[in-house]
């Protein structure tokens, strides 16, 4: 379950650094375009005024304006064509429209234009907006208010405030109220006065006429706040909104993908043993789902072992026992004690015999019905074959069983093994070949870079290719009246391919090369996993 975890905390984590730059990018540029509306909106009346003053002036007395304005508002100002000072359809819609157009110069100053005719632009170079320029701009309004006929004044700044200034400009008839008496005689000498409104977030400036005595007020002129509540709330309702979309959607995928390993589940419960879960990916739900359909496949397979075992069983079982209970019946028929002790040491054979089916098919059921406790040693195999020959010599049989030995030093020919179940693959082997040779089996042990084989070949009479995969099944016989003979149950080559399977192998059957029968093989690793 981590991984499902991992997998949810980095989509979140994702998501949280994928919103975090996209409104910092959002920012940025709502931002700019803010600053940029914000410079545009504050030197509009300025400019304009400017402009319009430029325009009523011969151009010999422009120098000395611009000169006077400099010193002012604390500004470099210049004259520049058009056609050199502005470049692009937009901003000379913007300065034909009479507003004026701002962009970024060098050294972290802006550059601001507006039109004086269609041939010339004033140009103003400064780096940031200051209290000076605020003044400067309060006298540039009150110079220009005092050429207009004390009469008409209120109605001209009404008609022409939205058409020169961003901002608000009145007149007033009284000092304001909240100007101290240091700043009431600095307007009385002339002077203009910037203050600062609620907490720094708006100004006004005011300026005296010289003429009626009235006030000039300016603003208030909203100060740019890089921060402002509406914005911050509008990007924290995006990133709340960005965060429960990317929740949704991993949840939503993960409950959608364990809906349906539930209905899976529920299908195989109701026994549909071929319901697999087609989920794919590393995480844990993706695990969860190759493990319920190894799960599904292994309690298929168990069934259907469990079917085979069940008519194998009662299959072989049932010579053995007629043998046996035709041996009673004879015994209590027989009137000498030698032929009833012959009876009676049939009957043992048949007993033996079934004790030894009995122990092949609790050792296959060990070895197929779960993990079989496999206990791995580094140990030399050639001396594990080496000794299973050995045993079968001993029985003194017609068959000619010869070891070929391993040329590898006895260090490198030690691998990971469980000596009891490896023992027992190569025993039944070596007892399957013999059973069919006609009169050679060789065993031969070989390692390679990664995984190390065992080989038992025989010349007897080979097994067909179409049917080479069935002899590992379990209780199969290619010939069921010579497999009887030779005592064979159809479970060696079974037990074979599960102690492979449980040594990470394979049991595979070929022909053999050299003496022409069958040859079975036995690959595995030589080093097993957590060793």
């Amino acid at each position: 379950m981590s991984s499902i975890f991992l997998r949810i905390y980095g989509g979140l984590l994702f998501t949280l650094v994928l919103v975090a730059v996209l409104s910092g990018l959002a920012l940025t540029i709502i931002n700019g375009v803010r600053l940029q509306e914000f410079r545009e909106s504050t030197a509009q009346g300025t400019f304009r005024i400017m402009s319009l003053e430029l325009v009523s002036a011969p151009q010999k007395r422009w120098p000395e304006l611009l000169e006077r304005w400099e010193n002012k508002l604390g500004i470099t100002l210049s004259i520049v064509p058009a056609f050199e000072g502005v470049k692009g359809r937009q901003p000379r819609n913007q300065l034909d429209g009479g507003r004026v157009f701002i962009r970024d110069g060098e050294d972290e100053q802006f550059e601001i234009f507006t039109a004086i005719n269609e041939q010339t632009l004033l140009r103003g170079t400064l780096g940031d907006l200051n209290e000076q320029l605020a003044t400067g701009t309060g006298s540039l309004v009150r110079d220009w208010v005092e050429r207009i006929l004390p009469a008409r004044r209120q109605l001209v700044l009404q008609e022409r405030e939205t058409e020169l200034f961003g901002y608000p400009v009145k007149l007033l008839d009284a000092m304001p109220k909240q100007l101290t008496q240091r700043q009431r005689g600095q307007l009385e000498q002339g002077y203009s006065i910037a203050l600062l409104n609620h907490f720094g977030r708006s100004m006004d400036v005011y300026s005296r006429l010289s003429d009626t005595g009235q006030i000039i007020r300016i603003g208030p002129i909203a100060m740019l706040d890089p921060y402002p509540f509406k914005l911050l709330a509008t990007i924290g309702l995006f990133v709340l909104a960005s965060i429960s979309v990317a929740i949704y959607v991993l949840v939503r995928g993960l409950e959608r993908r364990l809906s349906k390993l539930e209905r899976a589940a529920i299908r195989l419960a109701r026994g549909d043993l071929d319901t697999r879960v087609k989920l794919h990916g590393s995480d844990s739900v993706g695990q969860l789902a190759a493990a319920f359909n190894n799960m599904a496949s292994h309690i298929q397979g168990l069934l259907s072992i469990q079917k085979e075992m069940i008519r194998g069983v009662s299959h072989e079982l049932r010579t053995p026992v007629a043998r046996i209970r035709f041996g009673l019946e004879m015994v209590m028929d027989v009137e000498s004690d030698r032929e009833r002790e012959s009876y009676i040491k049939g009957i043992d054979g048949d007993i033996e015999e079934l004790d030894h089916l009995i122990d092949e098919i609790l050792t296959y059921a060990r070895l197929e019905e779960g993990v079989p406790d496999i206990r791995f040693e580094r140990l030399d195999v050639d001396q594990i074959a080496t000794r299973v020959v050995e045993e079968h010599q001993r029985q003194k049989s017609a068959i000619v069983i010869e070891h070929i030995p391993c040329r590898i030093m006895e260090s490198r020919r030690r691998i990971d093994v469980e000596e009891r179940y490896i023992h027992r693959a190569i025993q039944n082997l070596v007892s399957n070949a013999c059973r069919y040779a006609n009169g050679r089996v060789e065993v031969r042990f070989s390692i390679g870079h990664d995984n190390c084989r065992i080989d038992v070949e025989d010349d007897g009479p080979g097994i067909p290719e179409d049917q080479r995969e069935r002899v590992f099944t379990a209780f199969s016989r290619l010939d069921d009246s010579r497999t009887r003979a030779s005592g064979g149950y159809g479970l060696g080559l079974s037990i074979v391919r599960r102690i492979m399977h449980w040594h990470n192998g394979k049991a595979l059957v070929s022909t053999s090369e050299t003496l022409g029968g069958a040859r079975f093989s036995l690959i595995w690793p030589k080093r097993q996993r957590g060793r």
